[in-house]
């Protein structure tokens, strides 16, 4: 049979245990994570203590544990909420954990009051335990597995539930004091709890660092780190995507391929800061004036592809040169940027790369004209899709159509 002494070691074990796992994630830099670890690292110091001090303590360490006890419940919070990108501490939590405090060293050492005592410590770690629950399902992603995030809920919603039945029989005189190396109900079941319970919310936490991670990577390889555009592979992936829902609908569906002009000679002149910064500006002008439901990413260098959404080629060329205005408009480092453009619609049966193999093509007859414009490629027959020589027609394969103002960079 397990007694008190054995669970109360089995608890220190694994407390020390969640340390060294969380620990290990500490390189990572995932925001939170210290305040875990030191959640648990007290958790594991109390429980030493309160084994040490044996199992008639002095109201002074029952209360020195009362408080550490309460420390450690609240990184617990503050590390949740930091994890999420939210300010970790707030100031009625602490005014109110503070009072806590206060009444907790009151009702210990000054006037003693066992049935308050317990319902104080039980009812400050049922808040606590609720509100790391609360915390991780209402801010978990809407996308991607929910099982660590519904486990860390889980765990601590259910640690909740003894402690708030501690607080119900504690008010109605059905619970003695805590006397956790005696056998008693109440010391077996928060003990067995405790075994249970925390070690299953740091493993949880530490699904929730390794979410953390996973996201971080996927952005790394889909989201360039400089313009905050679409990396090409992630681009092409949504915009054939795009396109098929297009088909599916009957909706047009229009590309443009942007180009900074003379962004070489911005670079050898200006050194490659000012260029990365206006490849930024640039990006920066753009995304902030595309609809939500368009595409943006990086082609490459200074080259930026756009989809856009339920969008015939004629209105893709209105949007295309209010970007281009918006980029030459722009203030940034005394260095002026404009862009050249094609745009290119993608016909029934026809695919997002061929579209945009015409924009280009268009694009590079925009930077022949003079640059600062946009050019738009000719529409293209079904029937001529995929035809080695492109689609049949004039000798003029495309429908030029300057924008006003030229210039170059």
């Amino acid at each position: 049979m397990l007694t008190p002494l054995t669970l109360f070691g089995i608890l220190i074990v694994s407390c020390l245990m969640s340390v060294a796992i969380l620990g290990s994630l500490a390189r990572a830099a995932v925001q939170g994570l210290n305040r875990w670890c030191a959640a648990y690292a007290l958790l594991a110091a109390v429980s030493s203590y309160l084994l040490f001090v044996g199992d008639r303590p002095s109201p002074v360490a029952v209360a020195a544990g009362g408080l550490i006890t309460f420390a450690a419940a609240a990184l617990l919070v503050q590390g949740t909420r930091q994890f999420f990108g939210i300010r970790p501490v707030r100031r009625d939590e602490s005014v109110a954990l503070a009072v806590v405090s206060v009444a907790l060293v009151y009702v210990t050492c000054v006037s003693p009051d066992t049935g308050l005592r317990a319902a104080l410590v039980s009812a400050t770690l049922a808040y606590g335990r609720i509100a790391v629950g609360t915390l991780v399902l209402r801010h978990a992603p809407r996308d991607g597995a929910l099982y660590g995030y519904r486990f860390v809920a889980a765990a601590a919603w259910l640690g909740a539930l003894v402690h708030i039945a501690r607080v119900v029989a504690a008010g109605l005189g059905l619970a003695g004091p805590i006397t956790y190396l005696q056998p008693s109900p109440w010391s077996v079941l928060s003990l067995g709890l405790a075994i249970v319970t925390l070690p299953c919310m740091s493993i949880g936490m530490t699904m929730l660092a390794h979410d953390r991670l996973v996201r971080r990577m996927e952005k790394l390889a889909t989201i360039d780190e400089l313009t905050g555009a679409l990396m090409r592979s992630a681009f092409m992936t949504k915009a054939n995507a795009l396109r098929s829902g297009a088909r599916t609908a009957g909706a047009p569906l229009s590309v443009a391929i942007l180009d900074i002009d003379n962004f070489k000679v911005i670079n050898d002149g200006f050194g490659h800061a000012v260029g990365d910064r206006t490849l930024t500006r640039f990006a920066s002008v753009v995304s902030g004036r595309l609809r939500p439901c368009d595409l943006f990413g990086r082609i490459g260098g200074e080259e930026f592809g756009i989809v856009f959404v339920d969008t015939p080629k004629c209105d893709a060329e209105a949007l295309t040169n209010a970007l281009r205005l918006a980029v030459e408009q722009s203030p940034g480092d005394g260095v002026r940027c404009t862009v050249s453009a094609g745009v290119a619609c993608v016909a029934p049966g026809d695919t997002v790369e061929g579209a945009m193999a015409r924009a280009d093509v268009a694009l590079y007859m925009a930077k022949a004209m003079g640059r600062n414009r946009v050019m738009t490629a000719p529409d293209v027959d079904v029937r001529d899709v995929g035809a080695p020589n492109g689609p049949a027609g004039g000798p003029d394969p495309f429908s030029p159509r300057p924008a006003s103002g030229t210039g170059d960079a």
